[in-house]
């Protein structure tokens, strides 16, 4: 009997050790006293756990729950920071960058919680979770992803600035579109950290970026692009003196050109081959065989074509040949130019 009373008291004491005492956060004054509105977002949700529910998806669910208001409060204060830059922006946006912006917006609107705590407590058959984040961990966590995005913009506009400056117009055109999202996720991070009490957001940098964006979007597309499929043949040497004569010409009265034929607005095709000529001197002359042809890809058809025969001399047959494919381009760029205008 004395056994059994030992046994008894030692499963009591056991069950006493290792029940689980209700958390203090289940009481609304004690949670306002240790997560104060100044320092957390927090979230609280509770649900009884459903008939053929078990205790785990049951905890899961409400724990979604709980997660949720705290998302809920984070984007609430972000929404007026958002508002509030959004009112006082001085650029007028085009029609085509908003509609690109805000369904970029809408795929990276989600906060980034990063240290969000839950805790959860059962009785009985009711589920109680608490969700908190720090405030100032969340500053922290998008300060570093403000940092890393401002980096990637900057890097992106310097490369399409450098590339719209040499007349490679696509390849710039896609560098802007692709600073989009990146902005659109370094003035999120603003947001956030202007709804923490940031400083320091560098707002009037990232307005001006934005400017530069629609501007350059709104400049890119009303150009002209051409796709360029060149062979020049020299004697055997392979050469782009005829195509990188043309380009520039074409580029100086607003063409720009793309390596995606898909892109272009119309394909240029030069082939051009040299011979030898009677050299009864010591000047040595040659001859350039030249064959355009320019195709509008929207109307899917020639719209010009030519075959031009131009003599060059010098005191050497490669250098008479580079004499007539310079003075070739010359031609072809003056033919070409009323038809692209």
């Amino acid at each position: 009997m004395k056994k059994l009373t030992i046994f008894l008291l030692t499963i009591l004491c056991a069950n006493t050790i290792f029940a689980q005492s209700p958390p203090a956060w289940l009481d609304l004054q004690q949670r306002k006293t240790e997560y104060p509105n100044n320092a957390f977002f927090t979230g609280f949700a509770s649900d009884e756990i459903l008939a053929g529910e078990n205790q785990n998806t049951a905890i899961a669910r409400v724990t979604e729950l709980a997660q949720g208001y705290v998302a809920e409060n984070v984007r609430v204060e972000v929404n007026v920071a958002t508002e509030h830059r959004a009112t006082s922006k001085k650029t007028e946006e085009t029609e085509a960058f908003n509609s690109i912006f805000e369904k970029t917006v809408k795929t990276i609107a989600k906060i980034e919680l990063t240290g969000l705590t839950t805790e959860n407590y059962v009785a009985g058959n009711t589920i109680y979770v608490f969700a908190f984040v720090n405030k100032y961990e969340l500053k922290g966590n998008y300060s570093a992803i403000f940092n890393m995005n401002m980096q990637q913009l900057e890097s992106i506009l310097h490369t399409a600035k450098q590339l719209e400056a040499t007349g490679d117009k696509a390849k710039a055109r896609t560098q802007y579109e692709a600073a989009v999202p990146v902005l659109a996720k370094v003035e999120q991070a603003q947001d956030v950290l202007s709804a923490l009490g940031g400083a320091n957001l560098q707002s009037e940098k990232t307005a001006n970026y934005r400017s530069d964006i629609i501007l350059a979007l709104a400049r890119l597309a009303q150009g002209i692009y051409i796709y360029v499929e060149n062979n020049e043949d020299l004697f055997g040497q392979k050469v782009d003196i005829v195509a990188h004569k043309v380009k520039a010409v074409l580029a100086a009265n607003g063409c720009s050109f793309t390596e995606n034929e898909e892109h272009a607005d119309f394909t240029l095709r030069i082939s051009v081959t040299t011979r030898a000529s009677d050299n009864p001197g010591t000047i040595v002359f040659c001859y350039t065989d030249t064959a355009i042809e320019l195709y509008d890809n929207h109307k899917q058809k020639i719209m010009y074509s030519d075959e031009i025969a131009q003599k060059g001399g010098s005191n050497s047959l490669e250098k008479a040949g580079r004499q007539a494919m310079s003075d070739t381009a010359t031609k072809i760029s003056e033919k070409l130019l009323p038809w692209i205008k």
